[in-house]
């Protein structure tokens, strides 16, 4: 499974909060997921910044390089993927990664 956490970003494009959510996002090894809260307690912000991760996620303007599909909520459901496909999209990609996912 290709790995672009090395990839060169052009981080003026974004904010800094933003630049940080991606970093972490970037830290998630394919096959694996963090839910939004998890991001925010490990930037040192309380559960309440999850939305605001979410949302930061939702404007990554490099979705491929930043694997924001493998961030999902806290009781592991598969929520907001804004490129193409939806949640589809986000499940399959997932999916190839091997990410163990939980059926509804």
């Amino acid at each position: 499974m290709q790995d672009f956490a090395d990839a060169p970003i052009d981080w003026s494009r974004v904010s800094d909060f933003q630049q940080a959510v991606y970093l972490h996002a970037l830290g998630i090894k394919p096959g694996y997921k963090k839910s939004y809260g998890e991001i925010a307690k490990a930037m040192g912000l309380g559960n309440e910044a999850a939305r605001a991760v979410g949302v930061a996620l939702a404007t990554n303007p490099w979705p491929l390089i930043v694997p924001c599909h493998r961030v999902v909520s806290a009781s592991d459901k598969m929520t907001g993927f804004s490129a193409p496909g939806g949640v589809r999209t986000k499940t399959r990609l997932l999916a190839l990664e091997g990410a163990e996912l939980i059926s509804e």
